[in-house]
């Protein structure tokens, strides 16, 4: 039977992994690092967090840009010694843009709400050794365009802060969403463009979220590929929007395209997983009362199932 056109790109990925795996096995020799974007627990404090990465072995966390004003988010004080008594690492900062601090806001109010909220959470970001800060060119939950200009109006504001990225040594990674959700920046090669329109050597990484591109990209692995030195962070969820293993997707190509890209020989790269359910606008979950036993359930088949695909796939 002839391939269908998605398995022959499959098809593709796994021969150069086998090749690679061939010819430099010492390449593969680190494993992939697996952190755990918080957010989507909800209200739950950092503790009760920490304690479940924790409990199921995972060492790096993405921390929710809460620093919404300057008296508003985390304590870096308070973080650190929570974090350091479950041997928790911060990957990174996701940004968190709605219509109140969004880069491309026809409102300049607004669009200085962004650039002030960006400052804010470099620097905690800084204090706490994350290494990249989630960007979002257009506010997530708005996926009518105010106009034709807000691609224009987001890279000039985010030039305006751009500078804070070098300054404190984050890389900024943009994250394309789906149309569903955002306005415009929805793949790959739209965030390659924003980033390139923003020309600043501290904004040059990307943020992936495999739930957005099931819709958004023509093949995940080849994204993946082609991303190789530009991807920082991804965001991880199955089909359905939950737990890894949940859903269909093609995991094991996903992880042979990461290693291929040298993904896992990077200090700076991470998966995230993020599976907040199946709607239009995530953001909610983030105020939601936490459901201990759900989340406990969701952590620990993501981290399971990734592991045991992972070893499928370096030992075939």
């Amino acid at each position: 039977m002839k391939l269908q056109n998605f398995e022959i790109k499959n098809e593709e990925i796994k021969k150069n992994f086998l090749k690679l795996k061939k010819q430099k096995p010492e390449k593969l020799k680190n494993r992939l690092k697996f952190s755990w974007s918080n957010w989507g627990f909800g209200v739950e404090s950092l503790e009760d967090s920490a304690e479940r990465l924790n409990k199921y072995k995972i060492k790096y966390i993405e921390l929710h840009g809460n620093r919404y004003g300057k008296d508003l988010g985390y304590n870096t004080d308070d973080v650190k010694k929570i974090l350091s008594s479950y041997e928790i690492e911060v990957s990174g900062i996701c940004g968190m843009f709605s219509a109140e601090n969004d880069l491309s806001s026809n409102v300049p109010i607004c669009r200085q709400r962004a650039i002030d909220y960006i400052k804010r959470n470099l620097e905690t970001g800084s204090q706490l050794g994350a290494k990249y800060f989630l960007v979002v060119p257009g506010a997530v939950g708005r996926p009518d365009a105010y106009d034709d200009m807000e691609f224009f109006r987001s890279v000039e504001t985010l030039k305006i802060v751009a500078g804070e990225f070098e300054k404190f040594g984050i890389r900024g990674a943009v994250e394309p969403i789906r149309s569903a959700e955002v306005s415009f920046c929805h793949t790959f090669q739209d965030a390659k463009n924003y980033i390139n329109a923003a020309g600043s050597p501290g904004v040059r990484h990307i943020n992936g979220d495999l739930y957005h591109m099931l819709v958004e990209e023509a093949h995940i692995g080849k994204a993946i590929v082609d991303a190789k030195g530009v991807l920082t962070n991804l965001h991880m969820a199955d089909t359905n929007r939950g737990a890894l293993g949940d859903g269909f997707i093609d995991l094991d190509t996903i992880i042979m395209a990461l290693y291929i890209i040298g993904y896992n020989n990077d200090d700076s790269c991470f998966l995230s997983p993020e599976p907040l359910g199946p709607g239009g606008d995530p953001y909610p979950a983030m105020y939601g009362k936490p459901d201990a036993g759900k989340l406990d359930d969701l952590v620990k088949k993501s981290v399971s199932y990734f592991r045991e695909r992972e070893e499928e796939v370096l030992n075939m």
